[in-house]
């Protein structure tokens, strides 16, 4: 048996067609159904439907053998022991700095708002800049508008969230994309089953350029 891991919204909705693809589909609807593991048309595959940051931990664990998993969550977590054998190509974005345009830093240290602390810190850190990070979970962009911080540090997709509230991309840390990621265990001793997941869904990605 074999167990995938996958979280509710964008990856979901963009991982489901590749199944597809290679003729596997859940005997119910994610998107409807309450069961958090789903079987599908083949008696020796699941589905696992979890949180997308707990996607990793599933699988570093081996409650499931693979999992699909956005390279922003596994450059967050940097969880040793997971194998990352293939890009999917789907959900992809860029992780950004953004601000108010002009913006003006008023104290010794800027202020960056994000739910990404690690990335953000080893950002920084890099360009030899030091930064007060301010952890949060949603809204970033309302940070920079009442205050709370100067920049953000934030997925963007179409980047109309930003233009709404009036922020502009500065710099772009990475590009993202949904990752394949399999437990290391689990590649030794289902191996066969592994591979072949493998086998089939590589032809039917598409690669980003």
């Amino acid at each position: 048996m074999l167990k995938i891991a996958l979280s509710k919204g964008k990856i979901l909705d963009e991982t489901l067609p590749l199944l597809a693809k290679i003729g596997i589909t859940p005997e119910e609807n994610p998107n409807h159904s309450r069961r958090l593991i789903l079987a599908t048309n083949r008696p020796e595959l699941q589905l696992i439907i979890i949180r997308a940051t707990d996607v990793p931990t599933y699988v570093e664990y081996g409650a499931a053998d693979l999992g699909v998993a956005g390279k922003d969550v596994l450059m967050e977590q940097q969880i040793a022991g997971l194998y990352e054998p293939l890009d999917l190509g789907i959900a992809r974005c860029r992780m950004m700095v953004a601000g108010l345009p002009d913006t003006i830093i008023h104290r010794r240290r800027a202020r960056v708002a994000t739910k990404y602390p690690h990335i953000t810190r080893k950002w920084y850190a890099q360009r030899g800049e030091q930064v007060e990070i301010i952890k949060l979970y949603g809204s970033m962009e309302l940070a920079p508008l009442v205050g709370l911080s100067d920049y953000i540090v934030d997925l963007v997709d179409t980047g109309n969230t930003l233009r709404a509230n009036g922020l502009i991309p500065l710099e772009s840390i990475a590009k993202i994309s949904a990752r394949l990621i399999i437990n290391q265990a689990a590649l030794k001793v289902k191996h066969s089953a592994i591979k072949l997941f493998l086998d089939e869904i590589s032809p039917v990605l598409n690669h980003p350029s």
